[in-house]
């Protein structure tokens, strides 16, 4: 697991590092809010740890920006303001759970926990490839923040290739997926792939749908994907 502590406060980070390496976490550390910001985006991390109180880019204004980016990162968010205003600043920019200052580590360690296993909860229910997107939940689909409308037989389809992405998934199972124990003949599986890259892949200048000859489908969204 990899943390980075975003902390000015030396003696609390020191802390901080010390606890979570015994706990098994890689962990890089920040004093700096904009400094932070310029290294999440070119490096993935678990969790943010992340102090309110910071000089210059405060916490507050880096969670913002973060979540105006589309980033996801699970945010723990570090203060020692304890009012319920600054309780709520801090969850309305985005941040996933607050931890009053002087705190236990122990407690600090339980957080990070459930902190991380709502996020892996969350993640589960909505899949991401590209810029395509499918909530299991409301059953929405969306590329590039425009909502796409589909038949349930394409909505199962998508859900498929998008949890193999970017592997092949072979035309028996995606048959057996859509029609159980009465598949149709295969022009049924081709129609509905026509029907689904109509909507998918036609509007849209990159098509996520690869034909794999001989094997069967896979959707991904890098430019190395086979011809189809």
């Amino acid at each position: 697991m990899r943390i980075l502590v975003v902390e000015d406060n030396p003696d609390i980070l020191v802390n901080i590092i010390d606890y979570l390496s015994l706990k098994g976490c890689t962990v890089d550390a920040l004093h700096s809010g904009t400094a932070a910001l310029a290294l999440l985006a070119r490096q993935e991390f678990d969790l943010l740890v992340l102090d309110l109180g910071l000089p210059g880019l405060d916490g507050i204004e880096l969670c913002r920006r973060l979540r105006a980016g589309l980033n996801p990162l699970p945010v723990l968010m570090l203060t020692a303001r304890d009012t319920l205003d600054d309780k709520l600043a801090g969850f309305e920019v985005g941040a996933d759970d607050y931890l009053v200052k002087p705190f236990a580590l122990p407690e600090l360690w339980s957080r990070i926990q459930a902190v991380l296993k709502r996020s892996r909860q969350q993640r589960v229910r909505r899949l991401t490839v590209a810029d395509l997107v499918l909530d299991l939940d409301t059953l929405k689909v969306s590329r590039q923040g425009r909502d796409i409308s589909l038949n349930p037989k394409c909505l199962k389809l998508l859900e498929v290739l998008m949890k193999h992405s970017p592997n092949v998934v072979s035309r028996a199972t995606l048959a057996s997926e859509l029609w159980a124990d009465e598949p149709p003949d295969s022009d049924g599986l081709k129609s509905h792939i026509y029907l689904l890259r109509s909507a998918i892949d036609k509007p849209f200048d990159r098509p996520l749908i690869h034909t794999v000859h001989g094997q069967g489908y896979r959707l991904v969204g890098d430019d190395h994907a086979p011809d189809h």
